[in-house]
C-alpha cells in the first residue's frame, strides 16, 4: 500500500503546507502498528529537528491562516488518547530535543483509570500535570469517552465535549482549545456545530499537508505514524505524501468500525 501511494506521489506531487503528525504510543509494549520502538521514535524526532521547522499547534494554525509557505517544512507533533508511555517514554525524548507536542486526551480513561484498548495503561492526572509543566505539552480534547461523534445521540454530544473540557481545565489548569475526532472520523452536522462552538481547531484524517492560506482549521488533516513506516515512509509523510494510503485505510476502517461507537 505504501509503495503504491508513493508512486502516486511521483505522478501527483504533494502540495506544500503544514504537516501534522499523529502518534499514539511509544515503547513497543504491544504488537499494534501504532506502538513505535523507542529507537525509531527518537530517530524520527531527530529527523524533524534537523530538517523541519517544528511548531506548536497554536503556531501552526497561525501559519496556515496566512497564504504563502515559509522556507522550511513546517511540522506539528500530536499524540492521541493519553496512554502512560507518553509521559514515561515519549516525553523524555521530546524534552531532550525540545520538540513541542499536543496531546489529545480521552478523559474518561484518565479519570477512571480505565485501560485503553490493546493494553493501553492510562496516564494519571499527576503525570499529566508534570508533562504540562515542561512547557512543551499542550492538551486538547479527544472527547470524554473516545466517542465517535457521527453515531452517538445528539443529546450526548454536549456531554462528551463539555465533560472533557471541564476535566482538562479542572485537573490541569489549562484550557482545551483544540479537538481531535476519535479514529479521525468527522462528526454529524450537530457534532461539527458543537465542536466549532467550543474549540479553535478540530483534526480529522488526511495524510496530507494543510495548505497555507486555504485550510479550514476545523478540518485539519493529520498523518498517522506507524511502525511499518520506519524512516523511509516517515520521510514521505513529513513531506505531505502517502495520501492514497490514507484513502484506502479509511475505506477499510468504515467496514471495521461500522457498528462501533467508541
Amino acid at each position: 500500500m505504501k509503495v503504491a501511494a508513493s508512486a502516486v506521489d511521483v505522478l501527483r506531487r504533494p502540495v506544500a503546507g503544514l504537516v501534522v503528525l499523529i502518534y499514539h504510543r511509544v515503547g513497543r509494549r504491544t504488537s499494534v502498528d501504532v506502538d513505535l520502538p523507542v529507537g525509531l521514535f527518537e530517530d524520527q524526532i531527530g529527523f524533524l529537528v534537523e530538517r523541519c521547522h517544528v511548531v506548536t499547534l497554536d503556531e501552526a494554525l497561525q501559519l496556515v491562516s496566512t497564504p504563502g509557505p515559509p522556507a522550511d517544512s513546517v511540522v506539528a507533533v500530536t499524540f492521541d488518547d493519553g496512554t502512560s508511555d507518553f509521559g514515561e517514554v515519549a516525553l523524555p525524548i521530546l524534552d531532550r530535543h525540545r520538540v513541542p507536542a499536543t496531546l489529545y486526551l480521552a478523559t474518561r480513561f484518565i479519570e477512571d483509570g480505565h485501560q485503553f484498548p490493546d493494553d493501553g495503561a492510562p496516564m494519571s492526572w499527576a503525570a499529566l500535570r508534570d508533562a504540562v509543566s515542561t512547557g512543551l505539552v499542550g492538551v486538547g480534547s479527544h472527547t470524554h469517552g473516545h466517542a465517535l461523534l457521527d453515531r452517538i445521540r445528539e443529546e450526548d454530544i454536549d456531554y462528551e465535549l463539555d465533560h472533557s473540557i471541564d476535566l482538562i481545565c479542572g485537573r490541569l489548569g489549562v484550557p482545551a482549545n483544540h479537538f481531535a475526532y476519535p479514529k479521525a472520523v468527522p462528526g454529524s452536522v450537530a457534532a461539527e456545530r458543537a465542536v466549532r462552538a467550543r474549540f479553535r481547531s478540530a483534526a480529522v484524517a488526511g495524510t496530507r499537508a494543510n495548505v497555507f492560506g486555504a485550510t479550514d482549521p476545523y478540518r485539519l488533516a493529520r498523518s498517522p505514524i506507524q511502525v511499518s513506516d520506519g524512516m523511509r515512509w516517515f520521510a514521505h509523510k513529513v513531506r505531505g505524501g502517502l495520501g492514497l494510503e490514507d484513502s484506502l485505510r479509511r475505506r477499510l476502517d468504515r467496514r471495521r468500525y461500522g457498528a462501533a461507537k467508541t
